[in-house]
């Protein structure tokens, strides 16, 4: 049988607590009923790790500037220069972002060539997700998790390609 968990003085001495720990662990959880004694200590345990203690309390959902929608609509309160993470080098144009729908404030990457030349204070913008792994930046803007998509009810990339010219509010 399993019972026979042998261990001698120096084995005991090189693996110290450890091997306390096992053989408590091995001798707790044998026999009939250990299956239930298991199963209570896994859901006990499954609290002390984050993902699964943020995914159950729906933590992510209550922090989201956002509140779980694709995309918002905010006002531009100025414009912002973020320096690029290394190996690149390079001045990232972004704007700050005041959220109508409740008064948040985020910054969003202003994404296109002198695309920042359309946007200008108090203009209403419309900002999405970047798409970074878990709602997290993504690229070498630090910090950034969203980019202007609309100026003015006017698509960014028409404005920056020409197609179009830029709306009065």
């Amino acid at each position: 049988m399993y019972s026979n968990f042998y261990i001698n003085k120096y084995t005991k001495a090189f693996f110290g607590s450890f091997i306390n720990y096992l053989s408590n662990i091995l001798l707790e959880t044998m026999g009939l009923k250990s299956a239930l004694k298991q199963k209570k200590n896994r859901k006990k345990f499954r609290w002390k790790d984050r993902k699964y203690k943020v995914r159950t309390l729906g933590l992510y959902a209550k922090s989201d500037p956002l509140k779980g929608a694709n995309q918002d609509i905010g006002i531009v309160l100025q414009k912002v220069q973020k320096e690029a993470k290394q190996p690149n080098s390079a001045m990232r144009k972004c704007c700050r972002v005041q959220l109508t729908k409740n008064g948040k404030q985020v910054t969003a990457f202003i994404p296109g060539n002198l695309a920042q030349r359309f946007i200008d204070e108090h203009d209403e913008v419309m900002i999405e997700r970047i798409g970074g792994k878990q709602g997290r930046a993504k690229g070498d803007i630090p910090g950034v998790r969203f980019k202007v998509i609309k100026v003015n009810d006017q698509p960014l990339h028409r404005l920056v390609s020409g197609k179009i010219e830029k709306g009065r509010r």
